[in-house]
């Protein structure tokens, strides 16, 4: 993995994900803990890393969009959806993820990856052994396991975090406050 960006206030993946405009109320209000905002950032930037060892940045993008569609959260998952865009990805495999039908997959690394974000996004009580071990017998090692397992929780604070956000801006338009 690389070493860490300096955090750039004007582009962190939230504030443009929630629609925060710098010197609103709410980006000011999201930053009075900038070390929250600085490590919402670092993890973002982590777990998307093209140089982070064992899965691939278009399996970690699809991963994400396949969990942002789960959470219906079309917003967001726009973002990954641009961001495999932008990368040699397989156009069947982006549609697959972001059509919910990872059992069109043949049986393998991706199919057992998005297998696993949707026990851990819908039922994360059934995250159990069991649907660990189909990881390691797709070809994934421990370690991308464990990143796997990072991404798939981040997206999914990601997610509330926009949300909440977004509602909150929509509370403070009618309120007339933003």
């Amino acid at each position: 993995m690389t070493t860490p960006m300096e955090y750039d206030i004007d582009d962190d993946v939230i504030d443009k994900l929630a629609g925060l405009p710098a010197g609103s109320h709410l980006h000011a209000l999201r930053h009075q803990r900038e070390k929250v905002a600085v490590a919402s950032q670092g993890s973002y930037d982590s777990l998307f890393d093209p140089a982070l060892e064992g899965i691939g940045l278009d399996e970690r993008l699809l991963v994400a969009l396949y969990a942002c569609r789960l959470a219906g959260a079309q917003d967001v998952a726009a973002h990954y959806r641009a961001r495999l865009y932008a990368l040699p990805a397989d156009a069947a495999q982006i549609a697959i993820a972001a059509d919910g039908a990872p059992e069109r997959l043949p049986e393998g690394r991706l199919r057992a990856m998005l297998a696993f974000a949707r026990a851990l996004t819908e039922r994360p009580i059934e995250g159990n052994e069991a649907v660990l071990r189909t990881l390691p017998a797709a070809g994934i090692s421990t370690p991308a396991v464990v990143a796997l397992a990072q991404l798939i929780a981040f997206v999914s604070y990601q997610l509330r975090v926009v949300a909440g956000l977004k509602a909150m801006k929509s509370a403070s338009n009618q309120a007339g406050t933003a």
